[in-house]
């Protein structure tokens, strides 16, 4: 996950010169990376700041910039980068800390996928807050934080086909960010909507990692 200091050092000269032609700061062009890094189709403000670290009333002079310059636009659902921001902004070229897998799953074929991804989006669960989502013609992949900094867990649906990742900071425990995917799937078979005799579906294949040392 990004910091506020990591944006400022991972600019180069090059990304420099670029946004003072389009009068974008070092720190506006950053937070865009950012957002770009992490495959966001649409963002939430608080979810931003998490991933971040930036001060409340920072970010929002930065987003306030941003939007003005037509480089984000403000949705039904949060934000999201527009064709000019992907365009004036260069594509990060290294990416953040590498995902955890820790549930892959069939989910059952009598569900509706597009209505447990609605249930699921800009929820909070328990730890988890909303970060966003990013969606291609393949799959939808929804984003959470963790309330404490360090944790960040991934839901991909791709047609009957549920994956829970998760991005770890140096120093957290991995075992916490196991209970909160955990805890995500049983949000999940929640709202299946079938009755009970079919969600036995659910256990048809579900892949763990024991070998992983999480404590």
């Amino acid at each position: 996950m990004t910091t506020s200091r990591e944006i400022d050092a991972s600019l180069s000269h090059s990304i420099l010169e670029e946004s003072e032609e389009t009068n974008l700061t070092p720190r506006d062009t950053g937070v865009l990376q950012t957002i770009m890094e992490e495959g966001l189709t649409v963002f939430t403000f608080d979810g931003l700041k998490r991933l971040t670290g930036l001060h409340q009333e920072k970010l929002s002079r930065i987003i306030d910039r941003l939007e003005e310059g037509g480089l984000l636009e403000k949705v039904d659902e949060g934000y999201r980068i527009t064709a000019r921001g992907n365009e004036t902004v260069p594509r990060p070229l290294s990416t953040s800390l590498q995902p955890i897998p820790i549930v892959q799953s069939l989910l059952p074929r009598d569900v509706d996928l597009q209505q447990i991804i609605s249930g699921l989006k800009g929820r909070w669960f328990g730890g988890l807050r909303w970060l966003g989502y990013s969606q291609d013609n393949d799959a939808t992949t929804l984003k959470w934080i963790a309330e404490e900094d360090g944790i960040q867990i991934e839901a991909r649906f791709a047609d009957s086909y549920l994956s829970i990742d998760a991005k770890v900071a140096e120093g957290r425990e991995v075992s916490q960010a196991v209970k909160a995917a955990h805890q995500l799937l049983g949000h999940v078979s929640g709202l299946y909507g079938t009755p009970t005799r079919r969600r036995q579906h659910l256990a048809s294949r579900i892949a763990y990692y024991p070998n992983m040392d999480f404590a």
